[in-house]
């Protein structure tokens, strides 16, 4: 069973910096596309940015030019590097992967539990 954990999410006030991880831990594994989703306060969950394997990388609107998504392929780990951060940033910050299992060969996606971003004004 393959479990994602995030990590550096907290309080910041505006025009701050945080730094969100996610690793995946596990056995019989391969990750493909990794990415960050955020859900704010009473909205739908709406995509942050996502990376595949090889490199290539889609951001929302909202955040080009301030975030930066990365991965490290060795550590099955992506990284979220978040400045200037606004208020509207607030949110519950989740982590993605498309998981492809060795004993089925089939991919999966999985989630993290979410790690909680505040900006204050």
């Amino acid at each position: 069973q393959v479990q994602l954990v995030e990590s550096g999410g907290g309080l910041v006030q505006a025009g701050g910096s945080l730094r969100l991880s996610c690793a995946a831990s596990g056995s019989g594994f391969s990750i493909g596309d990794m990415g960050w989703y955020r859900q704010a306060p009473g909205k739908q969950r709406e995509l942050v940015a996502t990376i595949v394997r090889a490199g290539r990388i889609n951001y929302a609107e909202s955040v080009k030019g301030r975030f930066t998504i990365s991965r490290d392929n060795a550590k099955n780990t992506v990284y979220l590097q978040m400045n200037n951060l606004k208020p509207e940033d607030t949110a519950v910050y989740t982590c993605n992967a498309w998981v492809l299992s060795a004993s089925d060969s089939v991919a999966r996606a999985r989630w993290g539990e979410g790690t909680l971003v505040t900006v204050s004004s």
